[in-house]
């Protein structure tokens, strides 16, 4: 490994460090939708397959960490896996520890940073014999899978009904595009129905505002008053460790560790469920709040660490909700990457290390900090200057320019198509994971139904 790649690294780590400390910061800031684009567009653009590993690393981190401050300062989910610590952040604002808030959360995403690396990494290794027997099974294990998260599903009856459907729209679409000559014979869409799926809540909100009564019940004729709580002032760089209780940090550890070893379930399921769980025997409001916050948060960033690098690692195939979420394009970007040619095959078990650890570590200090020291300020810029819809508007340009390249005006067209129908199913509580597993399922089933 030369030195100029460790370098290249680290510059990849930093960008991705700056940029999601700010996108992670903004409500409602969904991550598939954030992270799968742009980690996308540097795959796509050449860039070394360990400067990629470390840019997404380092930014699945940042994001994570710096959720700590919508939630805390104002009560507001930034994307999906922040939503479980709402109610917790709120017994501390009310009691006037906003800072303490922000404390317990970053802390515990440092905790879980750390715990679930090397676990990941081992089990990793212990999973690498059976990778083939796993390769050679991938379609029913993705059939298998979709049916498993439609069962962890809120809306079970509709999540396993919409695997067919969806799976059969999916592969018309893909006849068709061949058909017209949208698509040479022997390409495969792919990126383009995975992207569709990741922005089709926000095309059927967009498509909504069409309807005059539906955006007349949308407007709002008042501006949405936030009140922000003042930062203490600290010296020096923050101790994570010294911000936790030896409880809260054990609990952190203990919850990071379960969410590693059971990275094929549902982050949110997971955080929910073992969250509560520990903190359930803690009868004090205030103290039990903490130890909810800091274990959440070191649980949703080990299934994020694990669920990308488990199934990247050990098998090349993107056998969690992370993995087909999130960190899809390290699996699956044509023509760049295929199952068959990805991150897996392309970097050394140094290299993989390596990159995660540059990621992690970079994005850990400088986030953590920021986090602590900045977080009143940061929420200032975010609710005064950065609207949610511009992020919503860069994101959907970029998905349809891709999609563009992918097949031309068949193509978007195909995207509106699977992604209004995708919305529609998220809205009707279907899970992105449901949907992502029946894309990579769609070819077996059909294959078995006909």
């Amino acid at each position: 490994m030369s030195l100029i790649l460790i370098i290249q690294m680290c510059i990849a780590a930093l960008a991705a460090t700056a940029i999601y400390t700010i996108v992670g910061a903004v409500p409602g800031a969904d991550e598939t939708a954030t992270l799968a684009p742009v980690t996308l567009v540097l795959i796509l653009a050449g860039l070394h397959p360990a400067v990629v590993l470390a840019f997404f690393i380092a930014a699945i981190i940042a994001c994570k960490l710096i959720d700590a401050v919508p939630v805390s300062v104002a009560g507001i989910p930034a994307g999906v896996m922040s939503t479980p610590l709402v109610p917790h952040a709120l017994v501390l604002k009310a009691e006037g520890k906003t800072d303490i808030s922000i404390q317990k959360i970053a802390a515990g995403a440092v905790v879980g940073t750390i715990v679930s690396i090397p676990i990941s990494l081992i089990l990793a290794s212990a999973i690498v014999p059976f990778a083939d027997v796993i390769k050679n099974s991938s379609g029913l294990i993705f059939f298998v899978g979709s049916l498993f998260l439609a069962l962890l599903s809120q809306n079970k009856l509709v999540s396993l009904i919409s695997i067919f459907p969806m799976a059969l729209l999916i592969q018309g679409m893909r006849t068709l595009y061949t058909a017209t000559g949208a698509v040479p014979e022997g390409k495969t869409v792919f990126i383009s129905i995975f992207l569709a799926i990741t922005i089709g809540p926000a095309m059927l909100s967009l498509l909504e505002l069409l309807n005059p009564s539906l955006r007349k019940s949308k407007q709002v004729n008042k501006k949405q008053v936030i009140t922000l709580s003042a930062n203490q002032k600290m010296k020096g760089y923050p101790n994570p460790f010294k911000i936790l209780s030896k409880k809260e940090m054990g609990l952190s550890a203990l919850a990071s560790a379960i969410g590693s070893f059971l990275f094929i379930l549902s982050p949110v399921g997971l955080t929910v469920f073992l969250g509560e769980l520990v903190a359930s025997k803690e009868k004090n409001p205030i103290k039990k709040a903490g130890v909810a916050l800091s274990a959440m948060e070191a649980l949703a960033q080990g299934t994020y660490i694990s669920g990308t690098l488990i199934p990247l690692l050990a098998i090349g195939l993107p056998l969690s909700p992370m993995a087909i979420g999130p960190a899809n394009p390290l699996f699956n970007a044509p023509p760049v990457f295929t199952l068959e040619n990805n991150l897996h095959h392309l970097l050394s078990y140094p290299e993989f290390v390596t990159a995660t650890l540059i990621g992690a570590i970079i994005a850990t200090i400088v986030t953590f900090y920021i986090a602590v020291r900045f977080s009143r300020q940061i929420s200032i810029i975010v609710f005064k200057y950065i609207p949610h819809e511009s992020l919503i508007a860069l994101f959907m340009a970029l998905v349809l320019l891709l999609a563009y390249m992918d097949g031309g005006m068949t193509n978007i067209v195909g995207v509106f198509v699977i992604g209004l129908f995708s919305g529609a199913l998220h809205r009707a509580g279907v899970s992105y994971g449901v949907m992502f597993m029946t894309l990579y399922a769609a070819p077996w089933i059909l294959t078995k139904l006909f």
